[in-house]
């Protein structure tokens, strides 16, 4: 009986690829191994077994796979469950999924080999020059990737000319997979065997009775060897008695020393589990037993705790309960900047247990950290990271900790799968009956309502650790100071005056603005015009440090600008301000204080957000100027004073959650201030302070936030009272774009009647040389949401049918916040 397996190819295709095996692969393959497979004409690609079956496919004739890559699996059966649900609830393909979920050394691309066609004698005569450099280079060289012949011709485009060779039979073509992960071999070291015995190693030492310098190396590596009990690696040799590496070299190649190698994991803890986790307080320990006893009758708790409120020493109880359970722990976190500093928390107190996965990770540190994690290895009973650690291979997970759980970093925008991490999280934890905490000073307006539905557990700590009062929150009227003449640049005098005296006795000080660069617009004061991105419907940022406008949607960048574009008017202003701008105002104002900006442009390295952090913690910045970044539970202990510069920004933004994020952004950098012993002091420069969102974050009344936003969701129909879709329809034609959106929601009306918004063009219309056109649906509590989802992918395929809407890119989004 034929055998068959499906197999998840990397891109995104509706249904599964089927291909045929022997009986003898059927026995030896398993579910979640990986196969390269041909696909296409010439493409191979890596697939992941998704099932074994003896079923043949009825539309096409199922191709052999290429090879077995695994011996075992690298995706367990949970996870591929995880991914069903996922790929049916973002309305996305398993594709998709596997793309985002490996990383990316797992998934092998092929890469076209030539070589030369030793079945045919050519004459060389009649090779043009290019085609003749090619084969003479293959008389030399076995085979050439395209890339070498690429050099070779110092030419991009070289397929014609390979064509031509393929052509007059002097090469052949073929795909061959490369695997791109390397495992790190580290050298050692050792005395070569034949020396094992007393006579020979006394022999040796007398032969080297005159190589003085050779006889101190094979002495010191017996020292090294009884000191540490450990094999003796070649650098730690070299380093230990100063000597080159030809000497060591010199007695490997007499064979009196022998290399070996020992694979090593790249990210390794090097310092001590020193500390005990410490005394909780009253207040998180009833915190602490709350949650415990709320497990018992929930999945999911809301741990609702003011900043400073000492969350994290709770989560390492719980974490300490889990582990001693021997289960594994998710500690997922908003951002990259927070891993930094909560990292060297957690392995003070659990050593190595802790293993971190983030895109800063190289491709062959994160696969080294998915290996541990699918090996159960004691190098990862703790997985801390960003979103895509949900997607690593837990075998035995027992706790969820989702922390700053209202940051919409955890909802992925693009590319595919559209998942929010926060939600995916309790789906996960479901598959292997963990709990999930999650933990925020100000949550999310739909966790907080699933708590109060009791949907989810609910535990409140207000009290901040020590008893330290919640920072005095101050705002500032900009409007009349400036009619009072009072400000300085973009600073009012209050700021500044605050600034010196918090300076003066030592503390530091955190300056908020929500947007990079140094200036969002350059305006001529003659015509009024400025400069526009030639690919997006957006001004250009003036970034001052490289002289360059630049788009922050596409990346476009060009030289700033001496003159108007249109009217040739040398008198160019910046309008509105960024980071730079007020880093650049604070040297002025304090020139004897260290100042320094943490955004996207400071922080891009591997290690950016940590040379900040650190530099902040070792007090060698006086000043931070920096964007919501700040905002993220990083724990200062020596800021007094956080300054917003400018509340309005984010206040009238066009979107239904302006607010919400308003007051938990304000919030979260308001927390930063005075978390130790001194009351921390905020200060909000605003042109309209009595808006109600800023009076709510001075009185730091989250619950009357949450009420008058809930009552405006009802009112308005918008999560979490109704759940949410949102289409966007992309195209560089206008035309086309605005054609297939009326359709489309025309078709979209038929079925679901007043609840279609749109088509609207969004704030930002056209991004990357794409016209966007947005259509949103609203899906009551009561309305099926799978069946909604069937209705749309059938109106979806009936619009991929029309010849002239073919073009037309339809992204899906569940759930778009």
């Amino acid at each position: 009986m034929p055998n068959f397996v499906d197999v998840i190819i990397p891109i995104p295709l509706q249904k599964l690829f089927t291909y045929s095996i022997s009986s003898a692969e059927a026995d030896f393959l398993q579910v979640g191994v990986r196969v390269a497979v041909p696909f296409g004409k010439s493409k191979i690609y890596t697939g992941i077994v998704y099932r074994i079956h003896t079923e043949a496919p009825t539309a096409y004739e199922a191709k052999e796979i290429h090879q077995i890559l695994d011996g075992s699996p690298i995706v367990n059966t949970k996870q591929l469950q995880l991914w069903q649900w996922i790929a049916n609830y973002y309305m996305c393909t398993l594709g998709d999924i596997m793309r985002a979920a490996l990383p990316s050394a797992f998934i092998l691309e092929s890469e076209t080999l030539i070589s030369k066609n030793n079945q045919k004698t050519i004459d060389e005569s009649m090779l043009k020059d290019d085609e003749f450099l090619i084969y003479e280079a293959l008389h030399h060289q076995s085979s050439l990737k395209i890339h070498d012949v690429s050099n070779i011709l110092n030419k991009k485009n070289v397929l014609p000319v390979i064509k031509a060779l393929i052509e007059k039979e002097a090469i052949k073509v073929e795909e061959e997979v490369y695997e791109k992960y390397i495992p790190k071999l580290v050298r050692y070291v050792r005395l070569h065997s034949k020396y094992n015995s007393d006579e020979a190693l006394q022999g040796l030492l007398e032969d080297l009775g005159r190589a003085h310098k050779q006889k101190e190396v094979v002495l010191s590596l017996f020292s090294l060897a009884a000191k540490t009990k450990k094999p003796v690696k070649v650098s730690d040799l070299s380093s230990a008695i100063d000597a080159s590496s030809s000497i060591i070299k010199t007695l490997i190649d007499k064979e009196i020393f022998e290399v070996y190698h020992i694979q090593t994991d790249r990210v390794t803890y090097s310092g001590e589990q020193t500390e005990a986790s410490k005394q909780l307080n009253t207040h998180q320990n009833t915190a602490y037993n709350e949650i415990v006893e709320s497990f018992k009758t929930q999945n999911v708790t809301l741990l609702h705790g003011v900043t400073s409120s000492g969350k994290t020493e709770i989560y390492v109880k719980l974490i300490e309960d889990a582990l001693s359970k021997k289960q594994q722990v998710l500690y997922l976190l908003p951002e990259i900047a927070l891993t930094t500093q909560l990292v060297n928390r957690l392995q003070s107190y659990f050593g190595e247990r802790v293993a971190v996965f983030h895109s800063k990770y190289s491709t062959h540190e994160r696969v080294e950290v998915w290996n541990n994690v699918l090996s159960n290895s004691k190098k990862a009973q703790i997985v801390l990271g960003a979103r895509s650690s949900i997607f690593m291979p837990f075998d035995n997970l027992g706790l969820i900790i989702v922390d700053e759980e209202h940051e919409q970093s955890f909802k992925q925008f693009d590319p595919a799968p559209r998942y929010q991490a926060r939600d995916t999280a309790v789906v996960l934890a479901n598959l292997h009956k963990a709990k999930v905490l999650l933990g925020s000073a100000t949550p999310s307006l739909e966790s907080y309502y699933n708590a109060k539905q009791n949907k989810y557990g609910l535990v409140e700590l207000f009290q901040r650790f020590n008893n330290v009062l919640m920072p005095d929150i101050e705002l500032v009227d900009v409007q009349d100071k400036r009619k009072k003449k009072l400000m300085k640049g973009h600073f009012s005098d209050r700021l500044i005056e605050e600034m010196s005296e918090a300076l003066s006795e030592g503390y530091q000080v955190i300056l908020f603005q929500n947007r990079r660069g140094f200036s969002p617009i350059i305006e001529c004061n003659t015509c009024g015009n400025s400069p526009q991105c030639p690919n997006c419907d957006v001004s250009l940022t003036f970034h001052q440090y490289r002289n360059q406008l630049r788009c922050h949607y596409c990346g476009y960048n060009t030289t700033m600008v001496k003159n108007c574009m249109a009217c040739g008017s040398p008198e160019l202003d910046s309008k509105g301000f960024g980071t730079q701008q007020i880093e650049e105002e604070v040297k002025i104002l304090f020139p004897d204080y260290k100042v320094a900006r943490m955004d996207l442009d400071t922080t891009r390295g591997k290690y950016g957000y940590q040379k900040i952090i650190t530099a902040l913690e070792q007090q060698e910045i006086d000043i931070l100027v920096g964007t919501q970044m700040l905002t993220k539970g990083l724990d200062f202990r020596n800021i007094k004073l956080v300054g917003i510069m400018n509340a309005d920004s984010m206040l009238n933004f066009p979107d239904f959650r302006a607010h919400e994020r308003s007051f938990q952004l304000m919030q979260q950098v308001s927390g930063r201030a005075g978390r130790t012993k001194e009351r921390g002091k905020v200060l909000i420069q605003t042109y309209n302070p009595h808006h109600k969102i800023l009076q709510q974050v001075s009185t730091n009344n989250y619950a009357e936030m949450f009420k008058e936003q809930m009552d405006e969701r009802f009112n308005f129909k918008y999560p979490p009272v109704y759940k949410q879709i949102k289409i966007t329809l992309k195209h560089k034609d206008f035309n086309k774009v605005e054609t297939a959106s009326i359709w489309f929601a025309k078709s979209l009306r038929q079925v679901f009647k007043n609840n279609v918004l749109g088509p609207e063009a969004p704030p930002v219309a056209r991004i990357r040389n794409q016209f966007h056109k947005n259509i949103l649906i609203k899906i009551p509590k009561q309305q099926s949401l799978q069946k909604t989802k069937e209705a749309i992918i059938k109106i979806n395929n009936s619009f991929q049918s029309i010849k002239d809407f073919r073009s037309v890119r339809v992204i899906l989004n569940v759930d778009n916040f």
